[in-house]
């Protein structure tokens, strides 16, 4: 329906204000309603004439609310709704309402989700609600020109960049068509496309030299809207025609898997039309591509990192082990002395004592009787 052209002038559009209350159980209540082409409507007695919205809310984009003499029931989440029909566009925003009797917490604070309004009891607010795109108001009338259709052509081996301009078609029924001549006159699109729903391409004495990718592009500029559609061609060889048979008795009757025409049949010299393969394909198909390459370096990434980490190990290995032969060939070349364990605990006050602790260390002195020492040299 989108994409048909639009025959109602009031665009199907809505603005719809909604109350959600605290209490009991968080009921819902429809506040009030407008269409573009249509007056607002109020759904309670008792906020006729308290509560309104702007008449010309869809000129100029103001779907504000408006509350006098503001009461304690009054209270609650408003919520303000803008619905386009033909477009299947829909956007809301919140606004808190809290209601007090003290004029030192009147204020207007957003706590990251919504606005949150502390009103006077007896006064009147104003809730926000403006959207002044053009979707919403009647700024652009020109219809004609905000529906388009675009065909074009890819050969095999050109870039989507590169591709040919075949056909645009507006929805005020303006139709720009590009190529040669010959090219203009066998495709074509109907008149009726865009009040039909229908943009198919058709293709006349279609030719080996027409295969391809062609793409179909849809604009709709006022409820910014694009698709595209792509179909591949194929156009295999034509199919050659039978030779004619001749009926006889005496020839032998031969079976075959293909049926033969009688001779008389007109349409045996008949040569079949190329066939047309319409595949359609998705718009993006280097995305699996990109995973494919985001897996590969990650598992490159891990594999480099495992190398690096056993190459250190047995670097560290290596290098105890080097160590630990320096080691215990240091500790063979070196020479053991004992010591004694009484020196070592002996504490010295002066020198004297010191000299006869080494003097004790010393053997005892060997008597020797000089007389007997002299007689046996004599005698030797």
């Amino acid at each position: 329906m989108v994409w048909r052209q639009d025959r109602l002038r009031d665009r199907q559009r809505v603005v719809h204000w909604d109350l959600i209350r605290n209490q009991p159980d968080y009921t819902v209540e429809r506040i009030l309603d407008m269409f573009s082409a249509g007056r607002e409507r109020l759904y309670n007695d008792y906020n006729r004439g308290r509560i309104t919205i702007s008449k010309d809310a869809f000129s100029d984009g103001n779907f504000s609310l408006v509350i006098n003499n503001v009461d304690v029931n009054d209270k609650g989440i408003y919520t303000c709704n803008l619905h386009h029909h033909y477009c299947k566009v829909h956007q809301s925003i919140q606004i808190q309402l809290n209601v007090t009797k003290s004029p030192r917490k009147e204020k207007r604070v957003w706590d990251g989700d919504k606005s949150i309004f502390v009103v006077l009891v007896g006064k009147s607010v104003v809730l926000p609600c403006v959207n002044r795109r053009q979707l919403w108001t009647d700024s652009q009338r020109d219809e004609g020109q905000q529906q388009v259709v675009r065909w074009d052509w890819q050969a095999p081996g050109v870039t989507h960049d590169r591709a040919d301009r075949l056909i645009d078609m507006y929805a005020s029924g303006e139709n720009q068509q590009y190529g040669p001549l010959f090219l203009r006159n066998k495709m074509n699109i109907s008149t009726d496309a865009f009040s039909m729903g229908d943009f198919s391409l058709s293709v006349h004495n279609i030719q080996p030299s027409d295969k391809g990718l062609y793409s179909c592009h849809l604009h709709h500029h006022y409820c910014g809207l694009h698709e595209r559609r792509i179909f591949r061609v194929i156009v295999g060889p034509s199919v050659q025609p039978l030779p004619p048979t001749r009926a006889s008795t005496d020839a032998p009757k031969t079976h075959s898997s293909y049926p033969v025409p009688p001779a008389d049949d007109p349409n045996t010299n008949m040569v079949e039309a190329p066939h047309v393969l319409n595949v359609i394909l998705p718009e993006n198909q280097t995305h699996l591509l990109h995973q494919v390459g985001y897996i590969l370096a990650i598992f490159l990434l891990l594999l480099l990192m495992l190398i690096g980490i056993i190459m250190t190990t047995r670097h560290c290995r290596k290098k105890s082990r080097i160590m630990g032969r320096r080691t215990s060939i240091e500790l063979d070349a070196t020479e053991l002395q004992p010591y004694n364990q009484e020196d070592l605990r002996l504490d010295y006050k002066n020198n004297i004592m010191k000299e006869r602790a080494a003097a004790n260390n010393y053997p005892s002195p060997k008597v020797i009787d000089l007389n007997r020492e002299m007689e046996r040299m004599s005698w030797t």
